[in-house]
């Protein structure tokens, strides 16, 4: 006697064994997601989990041809913190702290924003707690209170005008540089290049590529991570100060539909600009001559003065 056939499933004798090995494929699925849960949240802590710092030099300013010197302070928890100072060629326009990316140290990313000492901006690199020379281990609360240190530093100089401080954060900077931002009214503009808008958001979106299910991903990831010091939480609290936020088309790191999603909860003053053919923190480099022009020009608007031609 012939086998009736499903006309959607194959053969009726197919179906039991579909449901099996769908049914396994769930159950290593979630033991996977629970697995990663546990080990993230009572283990290793998932939050530590986005940070790679190195202790290794990459480049330093003389190397670039830049007047610099070493600083050192201390953030207020009393760990001491490492940064470089780079003087602006010519009269001041301003001052920028850059919050470098994640990997590495500020040696590492120092060429992302060389170019604004050139560009007559006095420039502050810092690298976190557990970077480069910088006493400690990092943490997510970490990185915020010593991007306030980095801030306060800056205030103290006497030749830094305190009305013209802004801030350029990339990455995993770009977050910190919004959190320390909502808090400090003293940046009066806040540039953030391949930035995402939440810790939880993102880790899902890297977990759904080895995970089953999106929901799945999801709850692993709200599971494993807290939500302290979300950049979209706090992102409206930076108005009425200027935020340019720069998306890359490619990036698949810091996806772009996680800056646009920063970029729809902030207020104005905002600009979005997506460049579709650069990849992570790309922009810079593919297109350095736009980026420098509308990133100074945002500095300079913040200020009241006419952008230059």
């Amino acid at each position: 006697m012939p086998v009736e056939r499903d006309r959607t499933s194959g053969t009726a004798s197919d179906k039991p064994a579909r449901r099996k090995r769908w049914w396994r494929r769930f159950k290593w699925t979630l033991r996977v997601a629970v697995l990663i849960a546990i080990v993230g949240k009572f283990i290793v802590g998932f939050d530590s989990c986005f940070y790679y710092p190195s202790r290794e030099v990459f480049h330093t300013p003389d190397q670039l041809g830049l007047d610099y010197e070493d600083v050192t302070f201390e953030a207020s928890d009393g760990v001491k913190l490492s940064g470089w100072f780079l003087r602006a060629q010519g009269a001041a326009k301003g001052t920028v702290v850059h919050f470098h990316g994640n990997a590495e140290n500020m040696s590492g990313h120092i060429t992302f924003a060389d170019w604004l000492p050139r560009a007559g901006y006095n420039l502050l690199v810092f690298d976190y707690r557990g970077y480069g020379k910088s006493e400690g281990k990092v943490t997510r609360k970490g990185t915020i209170l010593d991007g306030h240190a980095a801030l306060d530093y800056v205030l103290s100089r006497p030749d830094v005008d305190p009305q013209r401080v802004f801030a350029f954060g990339q990455s995993i900077g770009g977050a910190v540089a919004i959190a320390v931002a909502a808090e400090r009214p003293e940046l009066r503009a806040v540039v953030v290049d391949s930035t995402f808008s939440s810790y939880r958001r993102i880790a899902a979106m890297h977990l759904r590529k080895m995970l089953l299910f999106k929901w799945l991903a999801g709850l692993t990831a709200r599971l494993a991570l807290s939500a302290d010091y979300d950049p979209i939480d706090c992102v409206d609290r930076l108005a009425p100060r200027a935020l340019l936020v720069i998306a890359s088309g490619q990036d698949e790191i810091c996806f772009p539909e996680l800056g646009r999603e920063l970029y729809e909860a902030a207020r104005e003053p905002k600009e979005f600009w997506l460049v579709p053919e650069a990849a992570h923190t790309e922009t810079i480099f593919l297109k350095f001559d736009e980026a420098q022009r509308r990133i100074t020009k945002w500095f300079e608007k913040a200020v009241g003065e006419p952008p230059a031609p």
